[in-house]
């Protein structure tokens, strides 16, 4: 049985705020089917998956999570802007960082466009807090692959070091939590609410962009998947 499919058949019909019961009659089955499906509890024929394909306007390959695309559109290395000539520099020696570096970066550009909307600056900070973690600790890493380097570089000893932003981490995951709370609340307070970030919300605004950040979600997750 196919994992993602329930879990995306589930995630199109909350994104289009459709009822269970609403969608259920469109595609011509019982609601009870429809929750089965959605739960992973039965597998559907060929004919529903290209039923719900045409219903929601999505791919067949993207209903089975084969693309992070909606249309199936496999993610090239041309659907990636282009990064600056400053950091050309590691092209010529392998392609595969290249296109990963493009990739993190076209994600980065899009988690501050979103951020910048949320109005959030506790949570820009804090986001910002855990990417420079994360950035801190990956030079280390490379740092330390030869042993040429000389550590002084640095005014913390490594073993500590990974401690504290391992740490650090953690704690901006929770600051990041409150700071989305309190900005639920004001919104609740104001009866405003944000844009949702939904594929197809996503798709809309950032065009290939968003196919990139959504193919490095599923990728990531595949990855968690395999550890679990």
């Amino acid at each position: 049985m196919n994992k993602d499919f329930p879990r995306i058949l589930a995630l199109l019909r909350k994104e289009r705020k459709l009822s269970q019961k609403k969608a259920a009659e469109e595609l011509g089955i019982g609601q009870a089917l429809l929750s089965h499906y959605e739960r992973g509890q039965r597998e559907c024929g060929l004919a529903f998956l290209v039923k719900v394909a045409d219903y929601y306007n999505v791919s067949t390959d993207y209903l089975l999570g084969r693309t992070a695309s909606t249309n199936g559109k496999q993610i090239e290395e041309s659907d990636i802007p282009e990064i600056s000539d400053g950091n050309r520099g590691i092209a010529a020696k392998s392609i595969t960082a290249t296109l990963a570096k493009k990739m993190i970066l076209t994600s980065i550009d899009i988690i501050y466009s979103l951020l910048v909307k949320t109005g959030n600056s506790k949570l820009l900070l804090t986001v910002t807090e855990f990417l420079s973690s994360s950035i801190y600790t990956s030079f280390r890493l490379i740092h330390r692959a030869n042993p040429k380097n000389d550590p002084n570089i640095f005014g913390i000893k490594e073993e500590m070091a990974f401690r504290v932003a391992s740490a650090e981490r953690l704690t901006c995951e929770g600051k990041a939590v409150s700071a989305i709370e309190e900005a639920q609340k004001e919104l609740r307070k104001s009866g405003e609410e944000l844009t949702q970030a939904s594929i197809t919300n996503l798709e809309a605004e950032f065009g290939k962009q968003a196919i990139v950040l959504m193919s490095l979600i599923q990728n990531c997750e595949k990855s968690l998947k395999s550890k679990l």
